[in-house]
């Protein structure tokens, strides 16, 4: 389904590596376009200079990616439904007393989330929250996992047991 869509913002804007790029920055940031052809993150409107900046292209393919995801249905429906994902504990975990586990996902992804979180859980440390990148739009997609308190580093090696995943970092 994610690679159809992908396949699909390709296709539509294969001659414009310009309007691929905004697309894929505001899939990536959650950033919806509204009914009034402007766009959003969440309730607040985005410029298009900000997002001409951060996609790194001319303000004037924001306007024109916008024409043409208006003018698609199937665009319209995908971008106009777009939600952000809040506030990510990560960069301030420390700050927090919080722990941070980032555990790099292989081709095999299937149970990774249930089998990371039932492991610590089994050591009683609580989860704060978890977030996971898309297996079909990265690479190398990162598992993250906030918990309540910093995890020891004894854990690495349990989790390197476990099939699919490749490496991870402790903080």
């Amino acid at each position: 389904m994610v690679i159809q869509m992908w396949e699909n913002i390709n296709k539509k804007f294969k001659k414009y590596p310009a309007r691929i790029r905004v697309a894929e920055k505001m899939i990536e940031l959650g950033l919806s376009l509204n009914d009034d052809g402007k766009i959003y993150c969440g309730n607040l409107k985005i410029s298009d200079k900000a997002l001409a900046t951060a996609a790194n292209v001319d303000r004037r393919a924001i306007r024109s990616t916008i024409e043409i995801i208006r003018e698609d249905d199937e665009l319209y429906n995908l971008f106009s439904n777009i939600t952000p994902a809040g506030t990510l504990l990560k960069n301030i975990a420390k700050n927090l007393d919080l722990g941070v586990i980032e555990i790099e996902v292989g081709s095999h992804s299937e149970g990774i989330l249930a089998n990371t979180t039932n492991l610590i859980t089994k050591k009683g440390i609580g989860i704060r929250q978890a977030y996971a990148e898309d297996t079909e739009l990265q690479e190398t997609p990162i598992l993250t996992i906030i918990t309540d308190v910093p995890v020891k580093g004894d854990l690495i090696n349990e989790f390197l047991k476990i099939n699919g995943v490749t490496r991870v970092s402790i903080y």
